[in-house]
């Protein structure tokens, strides 16, 4: 774990967040670069991006963006990449996902795999309450909320934000006021103007390094009751305070270093949290009443099996807190892709129901895109989750390694 970066975020000691950046990351998500297209890939439809001249993207074709005279910005996919942009062509793309290489378990080297990062060219500056997309014509509502009246109510906030377009509003926006806003979109057209001056030359260039573990566990934590942001560091106090300042000035006064007297002792340890941590590298996880959920990951999907064990509840009963508990170690162990789900099985379709009821609402604390499919035929649960970074088990072992 040494030189990584952790952050972690707890409720009542129990983990609720966790984010690491190993030292070896080469590409991370979010980070936006000044690339040189490398070539076409006519069979995919897409092309590969030099990102910075050791790093290579893929851009599929529907992520692309031209600017038109006008200064709107067309969307590919209705012709072929290759009548869009050609080999040697700069353009800027943000990554979309992070890379890690593998480790060589016997050599310990750094091994190169064929998997390339994705990457757009429809590029975002993420807020606290607002995600700012310069690509897109006018502001709009997240499109994971779905709750008709919160969408009222952030709609008639957006009548009054006239000065900045291309913000799409977060579900936190609507406990915060319209001034707020408007400074927050204000800060991220700004930082897009500025980042936009580096956009020149022909040599493909790392432009702006993508959120950190600190400031994405800051972003998907900050629109809730926050108690303390505890660091151990003056360089990560000032990281925090820096990021708090522009987008959560309310939480500057809850930034608190701590001095902890053992030196052997990190903040991890502090809080008895390494014990949690590796309980997340465990196929299994027991819930509170008895029942038991084990995970199984290959390379097509994700089984989840849910397990009764010693709970005799009802099936109901027992699918809500397990729904619950999948939703959080899907969330702490960065799982992505397919995942399918066996739950106890209910024929009552209102108990059926209830459950995808609980389940949107547990996966609504989830910062990434997740999509619940419903019960197939055979009565398993089909979910997506489109991750931003490698799953924990490959941060770990580069963490570690």
């Amino acid at each position: 774990m040494d030189g990584s970066l952790w952050a972690a975020a707890t409720e009542k000691g129990r983990l609720d967040g966790l984010e690491v950046d190993p030292v070896n990351e080469e590409v991370r998500w979010g980070s936006i670069y000044w690339a040189k297209v490398a070539r076409i890939d006519t069979a995919l439809d897409a092309a590969y991006i030099n990102l910075d001249g050791d790093n290579i993207g893929l851009l599929h074709n529907a992520d692309v963006r031209i600017r038109q005279k006008d200064g709107t910005y067309k969307k590919g996919g209705d012709v072929a990449i290759g009548k869009l942009i050609q080999p040697g062509e700069m353009i800027a793309v943000q990554a979309k996902e992070g890379y890690l290489p593998r480790i060589d378990e016997e050599s310990g080297q750094r091994v190169r795999e064929d998997k390339n990062p994705r990457v757009s060219m429809n590029i975002n500056l993420p807020g606290r309450y607002a995600i700012f997309t310069p690509m897109e014509p006018a502001n709009q509502i997240s499109r994971r909320i779905r709750d008709k009246k919160l969408r009222k109510q952030l709609m008639a906030m957006l009548d009054d934000m006239k000065d900045v377009q291309g913000c799409i509003l977060r579900a936190a926006a609507a406990d915060t006021q319209t001034d707020i806003l408007i400074r927050e979109s204000k800060i991220l057209a700004e930082t897009w103007k500025q980042v936009q001056t580096y956009f020149e030359g022909e040599d493909p260039s790392l432009i702006m390094l993508g959120p950190d573990a600190i400031q994405r566990m800051l972003g998907d934590h900050a629109n809730r009751m926050i108690q303390s942001i505890e660091v151990t560091t003056m360089d990560h106090f000032q990281l925090v305070e820096e990021w708090c300042e522009v987008y959560a000035p309310d939480l500057v006064t809850k930034i608190q270093p701590v001095e902890i007297d053992n030196q052997d002792l990190g903040l991890f340890e502090f809080h008895d949290l390494i014990g949690q941590v590796e309980e997340l590298f465990q196929p299994y996880a027991v819930l509170k009443e008895g029942g038991v959920i084990i995970m199984q990951e290959a390379a097509a999907f994700t089984a989840i099996d849910v397990n009764s064990g010693a709970d005799k509840r009802g099936k109901l009963a027992i699918n809500l807190d397990a729904g619950r508990e999948i939703a959080r170690q899907i969330r702490l162990r960065n799982m992505g892709g397919a995942i399918v789900v066996d739950f106890l099985k209910m024929k009552d379709k209102a108990e059926q129901q209830a459950l995808l009821d609980a389940l949107a609402d547990y996966f609504n604390e989830d910062a990434c895109t997740v999509q619940i499919h419903g019960f197939t035929n055979l009565g398993f649960l089909e979910i997506t989750r489109n991750r931003r970074t490698p799953a924990l088990i490959d941060r770990f072992q580069n963490a570690i390694a």
